[in-house]
């Protein structure tokens, strides 16, 4: 009894380390992921520093992804470890919006401005405010995990099949979350299915180092991330950005979110 005991509280120990006193800590499960009441499990995602944009890849760099620069992410944050589905989006609007149906696809067809009506609903339904949209940085931090090629995973384009629904391979269509393999970090998706909303305005990248950068304070376009089941190898890359109007809705556009940790 006494060896488990001291198991537990070395256990406990490490998770507030890393995350704080929070509710969330004493609900960790034994692979350290974190699920609410509607199904969403959320994975944790270490602070740190990694290179943002692009430089020479596998593909071409866009313009707007360069230049390449440091970013530090000084807070740990949990991500969502799927985008978020069809089902999950139901138990709180109360409808589907989605073209390619199924419980455990991805939602689409939601604009910018939908998701934050989403994520205001579920705030009040967990009775809290720690739901939102990854930053731009945080999301690229998170789909390379500690990568620093094109591809979590590799600049080798080949391999993508086995991570991400494409245009090579999805038929078109969107399939059920996490069918390919994850990211190292745990995070399945990142590359295809569904393009992913996230919370910053469309900017220009400066060369300088940043912390927690959160992009402009205002603009016309919002951000997407990750490719989608239409588009080739090339929009699945970790520093591939789109950026569209945030009332504008697609059947390639879906969402995960970030759980913040309790202070």
């Amino acid at each position: 009894m006494k060896q488990a005991s001291s198991k537990t509280m070395l256990l406990t120990s490490a998770l507030l380390s890393v995350f704080g006193v929070c509710g969330l800590c004493a609900a960790e499960t034994p692979d350290k992921t974190y699920k609410n009441s509607i199904g969403m499990e959320f994975v944790p995602i270490p602070a740190g520093t990694f290179q943002m944009g692009c430089s020479t890849e596998a593909e071409p760099c866009d313009a707007g992804e360069k230049p390449r620069h440091e970013v530090t992410i000084s807070k740990p944050f949990y991500l969502g470890k799927y985008e978020v589905t069809q089902a999950q989006w139901e138990a709180v609007m109360g409808n589907n919006p989605s073209h390619y149906k199924g419980a455990n696809r991805p939602v689409e067809l939601v604009s910018w401005d939908n998701v934050q009506e989403f994520i205001g609903r579920l705030n009040a339904k967990e009775g809290h405010t720690r739901y939102r949209l990854p930053t731009e940085a945080e999301w690229e931090y998170a789909a390379r995990a500690g990568s620093t090629t094109a591809y979590s995973f590799g600049n080798d384009k080949s391999q993508l099949e086995r991570y991400a629904w494409y245009d090579a391979n999805s038929g078109r269509q969107t399939h059920p979350v996490g069918e390919k393999e994850a990211n190292k970090w745990g995070l399945h998706d990142m590359h295809g299915n569904v393009w992913e909303w996230v919370q910053d305005w469309e900017g220009a990248y400066s060369a300088a180092a940043a912390t927690n950068p959160q992009g402009p304070g205002a603009g016309e376009n919002r951000v997407l991330r990750g490719g989608s089941k239409g588009d080739p190898a090339s929009s699945a890359r970790c520093a591939k950005r789109l950026g569209l109007m945030p009332w504008f809705s697609n059947f390639s556009f879906g969402f995960r979110l970030v759980l913040d940790p309790a202070k």
